[in-house]
């Protein structure tokens, strides 16, 4: 399933392989560290190796067990990526004759606890495109004018659904009880991949329903909407087989508040905000709110969410929950939770070359975002797993 852009530009032409070259990953610490206490902290660059790789590596030189290195987030194999790691400070001695031609320890210091996934703000990327003319160059800074101002939506990357792109549909069994997996781990990686699975075609959908807002006037979008229900793809008939279109989209005054709103983005009554970046999360209660909470969305103070499902996760209501209830599936045994369905990178800046026919972006996305995902929204077209692994034109 090709999942919806924000933006209605064509398509651009550029090339673009991850390599260590070309994509740089720093990961930025959730807090300062404290520089005491019973946990070593390693500021490590590495390449062409994964995370789990680098722990193995570490655990087999040190003579520990890789549970006790911690670790805030995992990075990159075709990258060059620079993250941290906790060791317990009994191998600070044994650390001292490491060597690695493809890892480094940049700095150490101590900290009072291990680090765990998710116990980070974000990091910093640099991507180098290549093969890119002047008028694609100048199409690029005009998408990121719109990208600094609006933001994108927070699909999950492909890099979330393996190889083949369909390791959702394992999870997806394992959720209905007919496929088992005895690996708790594994078991628990694709039940993650079918909910970020449903989590894309959610909010895909909700794109498509935003754009037939922008695209007509407030007397046919109800017409329009009913259409769009009528001839769902067949990837998505296979999640949600109908689509209800609440009747208040029959009311033009209804559809008029949701025109006036001016990011692309539409939101409903009902919808489950966050403050962004981080918060609390809210309901929109009802219509009279619209207009406030679409301008804070505007101004970056709050963000829309989107659910991952399972057993705790809260589902939205009203007209957001008329579109985000087909893709709860209740088989999900996980505790579930809602993520953010915008987010807005943090200084992008863009730079093209001409003599190179190079452009190089450098921006800030918060944890659990993919550069490959904003790369994708300015091609407008897919980023497939091939461009990491071998040569493919974007």
């Amino acid at each position: 399933m090709q999942f919806s852009f924000a933006y209605t530009h064509s398509p651009i032409d550029f090339y673009f392989r991850q390599s260590p070259r070309d994509f740089v990953v720093e990961e930025v610490p959730l807090y300062p560290f404290s520089g005491e206490g019973v946990h070593l902290v390693l500021k490590i660059r590495k390449k062409n190796c994964t995370t789990f790789e680098l722990l193995k590596i570490l655990s087999n030189h040190l003579g520990i067990k890789e549970k006790d290195i911690g670790y805030a987030g995992l990075k990159d194999k075709n990258a060059l990526t620079i993250q941290h790691l906790t060791l317990p400070l009994s191998v600070r001695k044994s650390l001292e004759s490491f060597t690695h031609k493809e890892i480094k320890i940049l700095e150490t210091t101590l900290h009072n606890n291990k680090l765990k996934i998710g116990h980070l703000k974000g990091n910093k990327f640099f991507v180098r495109i290549k093969k890119l003319d002047s008028l694609n160059a100048q199409k690029i800074v005009q998408v990121v004018e719109n990208i600094q101002k609006y933001g994108i939506p927070n699909y999950f990357s492909y890099q979330r659904f393996g190889k083949d792109g369909k390791n959702y549909l394992q999870g997806k069994a394992i959720a209905e009880q007919t496929q088992k997996v005895r690996n708790k781990k594994m078991q628990n990686f694709l039940l993650s991949a079918y909910q970020s699975y449903l989590f894309n075609a959610w909010l895909s959908l909700r794109l498509d329903i935003s754009h037939i807002i922008s695209a007509n006037p407030a007397h046919s979008i109800a017409k329009a909407l009913q259409i769009y229900a009528d001839n769902l793809t067949d990837n998505l008939k296979a999640f949600i087989p109908s689509l209800a279109i609440p009747q208040i989209f029959t009311q033009h005054d209804y559809c008029n508040m949701l025109k006036s709103q001016e990011h692309c983005f539409k939101l409903f009554s009902g919808d489950i905000m966050c403050h962004y970046p981080f918060g609390k999360n809210f309901s929109i209660e009802n219509r009279e709110d619209l207009m406030q909470e679409s301008q804070r969305f505007l101004s970056k103070d709050i963000a829309p969410t989107g659910l991952l499902s399972g057993i705790k996760a809260n589902v939205s209501k009203e007209v957001a929950g008329a579109f985000e209830i087909p893709f709860s599936d209740s088989k999900i045994q996980s505790v579930g939770t809602r993520r953010y369905a915008w987010i807005f990178p943090q200084d992008l800046q863009f730079t093209y070359k001409e003599e190179e026919a190079q452009g190089e972006f450098s921006f800030f996305l918060p944890k659990g975002a993919y550069a490959t995902n904003l790369l994708r929204e300015i091609a407008h077209r897919e980023i497939m797993e091939s461009q990491s692994e071998g040569e493919s034109d974007v």
